[in-house]
């Protein structure tokens, strides 16, 4: 809550008797500058007081004194309007800035809490796909966000490394693998293995057989099968390793679906003991049709176990390891059905943290033109779509400034950063069109746009060439352009907040086009390095302010704030 938020609660609650988190959650930003700083819509009384809102309005507006910051109340509609002491408002805002730099925006509402993010979770022996990069990136996204409110935040690499699928590999390993070269074996080779086991399987049924027998043991910890399933998930993984350093994602864990495989047995023995489970068609099942859902599947015919077994033990292990305030999983919408069969199991097995286990779903992403040449096939590869990102960057930098300094290391910035940016900046549960037009775009909503405005503050700053101070006189930042976007940087950390709440890294994304529009249109309407040295001094911690603030916001969403562009 800020500080000017405060001082209207405490000149509002005596009146109408809300509660303080009442009244800071109807408090708003007028749409026009002109209409006030802040602004209480008098509805929610309307019906308690028997009265139109504008009357109450018109009412509350009268009764209540405007205290210092607050220079004036005035009701306008169905609205109590609050403007604020403009240089009070600029000197709060703009030194609180300098004075927490890259700490802006952090809170400390997650103190002593565990926030457990699953997240990216692709499988063993197969390329990261471009399919990977949503749970990838917003995940990661959340995981800085819960970070900056102060959350002990455990980043888990859930990787699918377990199933009847290794069965099949290690099969085709030993008939059709190279024993030789083994250990120069790629990513590549593996998924070439396994297409070649399909092929085969369909002329010789024998070798499902064969590769459900290869799994049995690999279940039972069968030395060989152990050996060469770890040898896979050791390729797999550096290769993975190579993308996540790409795009700048850390894990704290890779813990794989085998993790878990020795902890089933119990899992299922606990749920049995409970009377939870029932055999179907010789399968062991929850049933959940008293709660409008399929049965819980928690062992085939076969003995074998399933996605969901896994994932209630690894709640639970989770729960015991992080004693965590929320554990939330980043994976797609198709899942959705999935999570809320696990979560309900959690409930009846008398888990009273189980409400606190949350899917944060998410479309798929998509090419404008429906497809993207690559290298490999069909699939379009992640690394294929940074490589040309960061390619096409390159070429741009080439024509517009080649003899920018750096240029490499601004060309991964601005490519990796267009991607992240054009994935985050569309509604998680939305399908993103990605259209590369778009994406490196300069002057567009545009991750490029963000860093260029980022580059072009700090090239400002380079030519003042002198120290950036907070003593200034405040009230020469008094126009609406300048008011206006020190409005812009007074939100942001209740953009944090917001996209905590909605799991929605997006509106961090559209936070930061919208303080780029108005330091645009701050720019073009005032000259910032002018003859007037103390207007200078105002206006030069303005921009090192929107600088400061743009690149907390970039960071958070993983991408880098380059200084020259």
């Amino acid at each position: 809550m800020d500080y000017f938020a405060k001082n209207i609660i405490s000149i509002l609650k005596e009146e109408t008797h809300l509660k303080e988190d009442e009244i800071e959650n109807l408090i708003e930003i007028p749409p026009d500058i002109k209409m006030g700083d802040y602004a209480f819509p008098c509805y929610s009384l309307s019906k308690a007081l028997k009265k139109a809102p504008n009357v109450i309005a018109t009412e509350l507006a009268k009764k209540i004194q405007a205290i210092n910051p607050i220079s004036e109340i005035k009701a306008i509609g169905p609205y109590v309007n609050f403007f604020v002491d403009k240089a009070v408002y600029s000197e709060k805002v703009l030194k609180s800035i300098s004075k927490e730099s890259d700490a802006y925006g952090h809170a400390k509402i997650g103190n002593d809490k565990a926030v457990v993010i699953d997240y990216s979770s692709p499988n063993i022996a197969k390329h990261l796909a471009v399919h990977h990069l949503r749970s990838a990136l917003i995940g990661s996204a959340i995981y800085h966000i819960y970070k900056t409110l102060g959350y002990k935040c455990v980043g888990i690499n859930h990787l699918g490394d377990w199933g009847t699928q290794f069965g099949q590999l290690i099969v085709a390993y030993k008939k059709w693998g190279n024993e030789n070269t083994h250990k120069s074996y790629t990513v590549t080779d593996l998924n070439n293995l396994y297409v070649k086991f399909h092929q085969e399987a369909e002329k010789n049924a024998d070798l499902e057989n064969e590769s459900r027998e290869w799994f049995k043991k690999l279940e039972a910890g069968d030395t060989e099968a152990r050996e060469l399933w770890q040898h896979f998930k050791d390729i797999s993984l550096k290769e993975f390793q190579k993308i996540y350093d790409m795009l700048g994602i850390h894990f704290d864990a890779f813990i794989g679906e085998s993790f878990y495989n020795t902890m089933v047995e119990d899992t299922v023995r606990r749920l049995k003991g409970k009377g939870l489970t029932r055999i179907s068609e010789e399968a062991l099942i929850v049933d959940l049709e008293p709660y409008n859902m399929p049965p819980c599947l928690l062992r085939k015919k076969d003995d074998t176990t399933l996605y969901a077994t896994r994932d209630i033990a690894a709640a639970e292990y989770r729960k015991k390891t992080y004693n965590f305030d929320k554990t939330i999983y980043v994976v797609g919408s198709e899942q959705k059905l999935h999570f809320k069969q696990v979560f309900k199991v959690l409930e009846l097995m008398g888990y009273d943290w189980a409400n606190r286990c949350v899917h944060v779903d998410f479309g798929l992403m998509k090419f404008k033109d429906g497809k993207m040449s690559t290298r490999k096939g069909k699939v379009v590869l992640l690394e294929d779509l940074l490589i040309e990102a960061v390619e096409r960057i390159r070429k741009i930098i080439e024509e517009k400034n080649p003899a920018l300094e750096n240029k490499e290391s601004v060309a991964n910035d601005v490519g990796i950063g267009a991607v992240i940016f054009a994935d985050l900046c569309t509604k998680r549960n939305k399908d993103v069109v990605f259209d590369w037009d778009e994406a490196l775009n300069f002057e567009g909503e545009t991750g490029p746009y963000i860093q260029y405005t980022h580059a072009r503050l700090c090239s400002i700053l380079r030519k003042y060439s002198k120290p950036v101070t907070p003593d200034i006189n405040y009230s020469l930042l008094k126009e609406d352009e300048t008011i206006i976007l020190i409005k812009n940087l007074c939100q942001f950390p209740t953009i944090i907040l917001k996209a905590a709440e909605f799991y929605e890294p997006s509106l961090v994304c559209n936070y930061l086009i919208d303080v780029c529009g108005s330091l645009n249109r701050f720019y073009n309407t005032h000259r910032v390095l002018s003859e007037d040295d103390n207007l200078t001094k105002a206006r030069i911690l303005l921009v090192n302010s929107t600088r400061q603030v743009i690149k907390n916001g970039l960071n958070m969403l993983g991408i880098h704030a380059p200084e020259q562009m």
